[in-house]
């Protein structure tokens, strides 16, 4: 059997990337003439690549050097890692707490486009539970913690993320359409948490809340998942009542005086 082929590589995204590696080692910044002597790139092309990633503000030029250093929004960028660091930092205890008392897996996750990224997770120690990990990605329709993220948008911005979206079946219950997502997401606003029934997962029930920080910041959830064997309405009730008073503490804590 032949090895794998390594995936190609775009030639321009590999620049760019290189330019930001090269100067994030050089803070007083570098002249178009010594960034394309070290790169090995065509002075042609790096001119364009500096220009474009200064206009996008990942880089700036220096008026009098000349010299292009890396710029705000590329700090920017790395700030909105931090943040997603501090928010699993600040949930996790809550996390803890909330699968203590239900003694199912607790995850908490944020919205990135149209699906929803797992960011932190706390197992039950049962040995029917979900399988799942932190950094998957899933499509936010097809997941409780998904539709409850999506809740914190307008049906505007939904409408306008998801044009073009093909809707997969997962399941016999998974949603497929953007009418049947927002009058979803609408029950989820009115409700104050999300449901999903095997919609991804088969014989899995999710419930989610949604909560944020002061002004809208660090937008996340909160989910339980507990297989249907186990998913009595008495339950369902208690792990609703304690997702929705998690997330509350939670909004509290991050500075949300209105939650």
């Amino acid at each position: 059997m032949s090895p794998q082929a390594e995936p190609a590589l775009v030639k321009s995204a590999d620049r760019t990337l290189a330019i930001l590696d090269l100067l994030t080692d050089h803070r007083d910044g570098l002249t178009l003439t010594e960034i394309q002597r070290r790169l090995e790139i065509p002075k042609s092309s790096t001119y364009t690549l500096l220009v474009t990633m200064a206009a996008r503000g990942f880089l700036e030029q220096d008026a009098e050097t000349r010299r292009f250093r890396v710029g705000i929004r590329l700090w920017q960028a790395g700030q909105s890692y931090v943040a997603v660091a501090d928010l699993e930092k600040v949930a996790l205890p809550y996390m803890e707490a909330l699968r203590d008392a239900l003694n199912e897996t607790v995850q908490l996750a944020t919205l990135d486009g149209v699906d929803n990224v797992y960011i932190a997770k706390v197992d039950a120690d049962h040995q029917l539970r979900l399988a799942s990990r932190v950094g998957a990605r899933l499509p936010a329709y097809a997941t409780g913690v998904g539709k409850a993220l999506l809740s914190q948008l307008s049906d505007e911005e939904i409408t306008e993320r998801f044009a073009g979206v093909e809707f997969t079946a997962f399941t016999p219950h998974t949603i497929t359409s953007l009418p049947a997502l927002l009058t979803a997401v609408r029950e989820v606003r009115a409700n104050g948490y999300a449901v999903d029934s095997s919609e991804y997962t088969p014989g899995v029930f999710c419930i989610a809340a949604p909560f944020s920080g002061h002004r809208g910041g660090g937008r996340a959830a909160v989910g339980v998942a507990v297989p249907e064997v186990r998913g009595t309405p008495e339950v369902l009730s208690s792990i609703i009542d304690s997702v929705r008073s998690t997330v509350h503490q939670l909004a509290l804590r991050m500075g949300r005086q209105d939650a």
